[in-house]
């Protein structure tokens, strides 16, 4: 198993059909689990991918409609009677609180673990942790709704070639790493810049600054594509993008794997969105999701 990976628990827009639940999906990063927009159905969806409550550390939410939020109730409750031994923080639209609330507390259970709530109400950071920042930006439908970008810290490749012509071994590595020079050999002699990882989930919008903030460099971009191209007019009347204008936004950000999710049950034929994101000029890694499908996180170039 990659120890970054994106499980995909659904992939429907509005309406679920008989091979496409409601949406979900559990961003693996190291030994941290993020659950993003889990719809109706979602705890089925984590025991048939094999995803448990204890892999959650925290939950984002983009927005309030139901096919990524009504799956709450079920996740936040089975998070409390396996008793998770680790808090959990959700983020969530702030303007979204009642309905968070409703959610949380639909049915009688007893509460065992920390949820800590941590609505959104602007652009910005969100959390820090060594492995990652997490930050939000606004998207552009019908209601308020965020997309999430996760970016980890720069570091430094140690050159091994380049240590031992400057005899450094064992034990002065580590101490050239925590000082930045040794014996007059810099940090940045025997080494070289190793760029972080970055995440992005962009769900329900149209096109907008958000899509493009979000996406820009991203080793892996999770986006809706609900509508085919043809379908241009209904998906900007409803807050949507459409196949090629998802994979247009991703080329121009950089980004080296596409995952397009989140399609309308009007069509059949998944194979379509790809030729159209293909035909919008997207060079990268593209991925057309499917329930219960894994892809992993690219590994650095």
């Amino acid at each position: 198993m990659s120890a970054r990976e994106l499980v995909v628990l659904g992939t429907a827009s509005q309406v679920p059909t008989r091979r496409r639940n409601h949406n979900g999906y559990l961003l693996r990063w190291d030994a941290e689990g993020l659950l993003f927009d889990p719809g109706e159905g979602t705890q089925r969806q984590m025991l048939r991918a094999g995803v448990a409550a204890h892999d959650i550390d925290r939950i984002c939410v983009t927005h309030f409609h139901g096919d990524h939020s009504l799956g709450l109730a079920g996740v936040i409750q089975r998070i409390n009677l396996d008793q998770v031994p680790h808090p959990v923080t959700a983020h969530y639209p702030a303007s979204g609180q009642h309905f968070f609330e409703r959610l949380r507390y639909s049915t009688a259970y007893r509460e065992s673990v920390d949820i800590a709530q941590a609505p959104v109400s602007a652009d910005g950071i969100l959390a820090t942790t060594p492995g990652y920042t997490l930050s939000a930006h606004k998207l552009s439908h019908p209601v308020e709704s965020y997309g999430y970008r996760l970016v980890e810290p720069d570091s430094r490749r140690m050159l091994p070639e380049k240590l031992a012509a400057h005899g450094i071994k064992g034990p002065d590595v580590g101490r050239l790493q925590r000082e930045g020079s040794l014996n007059g050999v810099t940090l940045a002699e025997v080494s070289e810049e190793r760029r972080g990882q970055r995440f992005a989930f962009v769900m329900d919008t149209r096109l907008c600054e958000g899509v493009h903030v979000l996406a820009e460099g991203c080793d892996m971009l999770v986006i809706e594509s609900t509508f085919l191209d043809e379908d241009v007019r209904l998906a900007t009347d409803h807050g949507h993008l459409t196949a090629g204008q998802a994979a247009k936004a991703a080329q121009e950000a950089g980004v080296r794997h596409l995952v397009l999710t989140h399609f309308s049950q009007r069509y059949s034929d998944p194979e379509e969105f790809e030729r159209q994101a293909r035909a919008a000029g997207f060079e990268g890694e593209l991925t057309v999701a499917d329930d219960l499908m894994r892809v992993p996180v690219p590994k650095r170039v």
